[in-house]
């Protein structure tokens, strides 16, 4: 039986490593607080899933673990650096769980391994995932994304069930756009409803942002059909309609009048999208991106939400 650690016991973490196990694998689960650890080993419940109990097969420890077949690393992006610097060397594939783009340096997740863990095997997962369902056993699809094609085959069958069905893809620049992206779309989103402009309006922004997410995979190196996939169109359809994505929720708040402080406040949980809008956009550069960059500029205070809609309907006509 092969070992599986998970790095981050947050909800997506923590519903990672009981897919891991549900597919008959060992799985240490990694916590950063030591107390959190103990609670969640002994009670068997983490408060981030509340009512769902972890399986036998997953040890909850504060000890980052140095023997794996894969390492998933399940940490907010804006984290993942650090730690994956702490990591103990070992030849496991890393996975990346995270969607982002890292503040300051602008780099895709990939890119911060290939940094601070040179040499080593790495791939991202990503998709249309929400944890609880995931960790209940819905159904549901992901994108394993990377170069090496046996290491993708390994991964996915470490990890697939018959509810969690994993699809290989080799453009990882496209699939770690797509996932940056969403989170960033889906506060624009999110925004539309909480304004109560309509599901129209929501339509077309979607829309719109794909042809966004498009133009920047092309230009960083990606294909524009991987934008159709699960990593792009999938994750975004879901980002920006379901109720229990954190950036929509954001985005509806922000519509109705709430300020992006106030919001933080209450939230346990990383919105990724806040800090990836600015990242996102300075990255793009050249790459049109009117909708991104509404959003930077909404969370920065630079522009409010009935300006940035009439900016973006004032922009000129086009043939689509």
């Amino acid at each position: 039986m092969s070992d599986i650690g998970v790095i981050g016991a947050g909800a997506w973490g923590t519903a990672l490593a009981i897919q891991a196990a549900r597919a008959g694998r060992n799985v240490t689960l990694w916590a950063r607080d030591a107390a959190n650890a103990a609670a969640i080993e002994q009670t068997r419940l983490n408060p981030r899933l509340p009512g769902i109990r972890l399986p036998g097969g997953i040890r909850v420890t504060a000890h980052l673990p140095s023997r794996a077949a894969a390492i998933l690393l399940a940490v907010p992006m804006q984290y993942l650096r650090g730690i994956a610097a702490r990591l103990p060397r070992s030849d496991a594939p890393l996975v990346v769980c995270a969607k982002g783009v890292e503040a300051g340096t602008l780099r895709l997740p990939l890119e911060v391994l290939a940094e601070v863990r040179p040499g080593q095997a790495a791939a991202v997962l990503t998709g249309p995932n929400f944890a609880r369902e995931v960790a209940e056993g819905m159904p549901a699809a992901a994108t394993l994304a990377g170069t090496d094609s046996a290491m993708r085959d390994h991964l996915t069958a470490l990890l697939a069930t018959a509810s969690f069905r994993l699809y290989g893809n080799d453009d990882a620049i496209g699939a770690q756009v797509g996932g940056a992206a969403k989170n960033v779309i889906a506060i624009a989103a999110g925004a539309v409803i909480g304004a109560g402009l309509g599901e129209n309006a929501r339509a077309a922004l979607i829309t719109r942002s794909l042809a966004e997410l498009r133009r920047l995979t092309v230009a960083l190196g990606g294909r524009a059909d991987t934008v159709m996939g699960l990593s792009g169109l999938g994750d975004l359809l879901l980002t920006c309609t379901g109720p229990s994505s954190r950036n929509f929720s954001l985005g509806v708040a922000l519509g109705r009048g709430e300020t992006l402080e106030a919001i933080l406040a209450t939230r346990q949980t990383v919105t990724e999208g806040v800090a990836t809008a600015p990242a996102l956009v300075a990255r793009a550069a050249a790459v049109d991106m009117p909708i991104c960059a509404a959003v930077a500029d909404l969370l920065a205070g630079r522009t409010t939400l009935t300006q940035a809609m009439t900016d973006l309907l004032a922009r000129p006509r086009r043939d689509e």
